[in-house]
């Protein structure tokens, strides 16, 4: 069984990077784009027990979720993305996640309200409290991998997120209130055991 605890974007995009790092001693390839037209950085690595693949540009579309009506990307800030594609593939496991920060001059309640129409249609839609972007996510894959998600850590916190599907497969919008408006994340997330396909 694999289980993952996730953090906030950042973080996972910064753990993700690490283990490449260190993966990078047994790889077979490495291919390192530091930054491509629109300035988005690219990191694949072959190895000869899986891969990792980390990318920063993303499509809205792979995550599975409309963009808020009028709703800007959060633009990258120094080394700090608002996006990233990050796989990472094995005999063991593997797992998926797209991710992308958004920001609306509209309330948290008009996002949020927007966004429990929109997940309603991947199933029962669970309200989450925390205080960090994606901290309340549990990925899973293997026997706890057709859980349902539900709220862990306490439940309380300024930022709610909405969260549909199982441990394995999972919608999520993370939104945070901001003076004169909210930032928004959209991410999704699919994981697997030694069986099975992403």
């Amino acid at each position: 069984m694999a289980t993952s605890k996730i953090r906030g974007i950042r973080p996972k995009l910064l753990l993700c990077l690490a283990v490449a790092g260190s993966l990078a001693l047994l790889a077979c390839s490495v291919s390192v784009k530091d930054h491509d037209k629109d300035g988005n950085s690219k990191v694949d690595i072959e190895t000869p027990v899986g891969g990792i693949h980390v990318n920063e540009d993303v499509d809205v579309h792979d995550v599975g979720l409309a963009i808020y009506p009028g709703a800007k990307k959060k633009e990258k800030t120094g080394n700090d993305s608002k996006s990233a594609n990050v796989n990472i593939s094995s005999n063991l496991f593997g797992i998926k996640v797209e991710a992308i920060e958004f920001e609306s001059a509209d309330s948290s309640d008009k996002v949020l309200a927007f966004y429990r129409d929109q997940l309603k249609k991947y199933g029962h839609v669970v309200e989450c409290h925390t205080n960090s972007h994606g901290g309340d996510i549990s990925i899973h894959a293997g026997k706890d991998a057709s859980n349902e998600v539900s709220c862990k850590d306490g439940n309380n916190g300024k930022i709610v997120e909405l969260k549909v599907g199982t441990e394995s497969n999972q919608h999520l919008v993370s939104v945070e209130p901001q003076s004169g408006g909210c930032d928004f994340a959209l991410v999704y997330v699919q994981a697997r055991g030694k069986e099975g396909t992403i």
